[in-house]
């Protein structure tokens, strides 16, 4: 990913703190180029690390910072470049359009690179990458933004990123701008939901997502793994609306290197997704499908809520994604759970013998995602509403098609992580209007939730509880 002439920079070279901003460029260049962030992430830094320039645990974590910071705030960050630079945002080259948002995220968002270092660096990248000749607009349009924010006399100092840019007068357009949403999402919210509410899940969107865990209650209490965490250093507390559900109160490295990973003592797994599994109020001794399973949260939830006596089928497309799975259920000791290779929406007609046989069954549908927005920093500039269309048209093929294998009486749960009412309360409308002896036993929709919010963060998810007659 590096531009021609411009080697790794480890490290150990002259100017601190540049290989942590290359990085993060590179990750910005990939993801424009069609790139997943956190897979871009993981192989540059896997790049690096094959070329002998490793990052220290603090230069990694800024580099992850300025990424993903930089994807979320792309719209305000070209509306700062369409602001003070002569070419906009969209006709920039494209190398220097991404330079140019390394530097502007660490002016206008982080609070713990000082302001000389974050020009410094960006201008040194711009001349080791072959963009020398562009190095004096890297340097004057960044030293125009601290210019344009300075203080003046009898003016209120800057403390939001949007101070000193002009927004627009639409409520929706405004909105997008200050909070880097896409527009036609911010014109949706101000119709789903009241002005404040819907500012505070655009500032959602944008907080870094906590870690939650899901302790295993066949090996370990909640209480007694948060006290391992707290005898390693490691903050954590317990989350109070879920039995199971703790929280990290610190970033942590690798989440795999913490205490009782490897002895199946818990899972990574969101506060939201947590409340999921419950809902199919799933007992010992039942068949139990979960069609649309990996990477396998709701499925290892559900063996652990049976105590890991009955069947728990955990169905995707996807046979390395099903791997994962079974690595692990092994690792927290789950027995129950047999992984099957099919696509959900032919399975009636793949197995036949499995018409009226569970007596629970979970779809956590494909869906728009609109819920996960902070944990996806890349998944705004992807989704479109066209998109949504068809996921609406497979999510109601779906559940078509997994009507007939829940026995009578049996209890669905229909699962996203979207906020979007097609994807959710209007879909299972028309189905239950479609059939009409299925009865809607509860519906509940979870909005992100900024950090400091009432609930104190989490995805977004939408469930419905389904009966089957009989």
């Amino acid at each position: 990913m590096n531009l021609p002439g411009s080697p790794p920079i480890h490290a150990s070279d002259v100017v601190p703190g540049l290989a942590s901003r290359q990085l993060a460029w590179q990750v910005l260049q990939a993801v424009a180029a069609g790139a997943y962030a956190d897979a871009a992430l993981e192989r540059e830094l896997a790049s690096l690390a094959r070329a002998g320039g490793g990052l220290s645990p603090a230069d990694r974590a800024l580099a992850t910072e300025i990424a993903y910071g930089a994807i979320r705030q792309r719209l305000l960050l070209d509306g700062w470049i369409d602001a003070l630079g002569k070419v906009s945002a969209l006709r920039q080259p494209p190398a220097l359009r991404w330079l140019l948002h390394v530097g502007l995220y660490q002016l206008l968002f982080s609070d713990r690179v000082p302001v000389a270092a974050a020009v410094s660096t960006t201008v040194a990248l711009a001349k080791r990458a072959g963009l020398g000749r562009l190095a004096p607009v890297v340097n004057g349009l960044l030293r125009s933004l601290l210019r344009r924010r300075e203080p003046q006399a009898g003016t209120p100092h800057c403390h939001s990123p949007w101070d000193g840019l002009a927004l627009p007068a639409d409520p929706a357009a405004a909105l997008a701008l200050r909070r880097s949403l896409p527009p036609w999402l911010t014109a949706e919210l101000l119709g789903w939901l009241p002005p404040q509410r819907a500012e505070a899940f655009a500032m959602a969107c944008n907080a870094v997502p906590a870690l939650d865990l899901r302790a295993n209650p066949l090996r370990t209490t909640r209480d007694d793994l948060v006290a391992r965490f707290a005898a390693a250093g490691v903050a954590a507390c317990a989350l109070s609306e879920l039995p199971h559900g703790l929280t990290l109160l610190e970033r942590v490295g690798d989440p795999r290197d913490l205490p009782g990973y490897a002895e199946g003592l818990w899972c990574v797994q969101d506060r939201g997704a947590q409340a999921i599994a419950p809902l199919l109020d799933p007992q010992p001794g039942q068949r139990i499908l979960d069609a649309c399973a990996a990477p396998g949260g709701k499925s290892t939830h559900l063996a652990e809520l049976i105590g890991d006596r009955g069947e728990v089928w955990a169905l995707d497309r996807s046979e390395a994604r099903l791997r994962r799975l079974d690595r692990n259920a092994e690792r927290l000791g789950l027995t129950t759970i047999r992984s099957v290779a099919l696509d959900a929406t032919a399975l009636a007609a793949a197995k036949p013998h499995w018409r009226a046989h569970f007596d629970r069954l979970l779809l956590d549908a494909p869906c728009s995602g609109l819920g996960t927005l902070a944990r996806h920093p890349d998944a705004r500039w992807r989704i479109t509403p066209d998109a949504i269309d068809g996921l609406v048209i497979l999510q109601r093929q779906l559940l078509e098609g997994l009507l007939p294998l829940l026995a009578p009486g049996g209890r669905l749960v229909y699962a996203t992580c979207t906020v979007e009412p097609r994807e959710n309360g209007a879909l299972i409308a028309a189905l239950l209007e479609a059939h009409p002896a299925w009865t809607l036993l509860q519906e509940r929709q979870w909005w992100p939730e900024p950090p400091g919010g009432e609930h104190g963060g989490g995805d977004g998810f939408y469930a419905a509880v389904l009966q089957a007659p009989g």
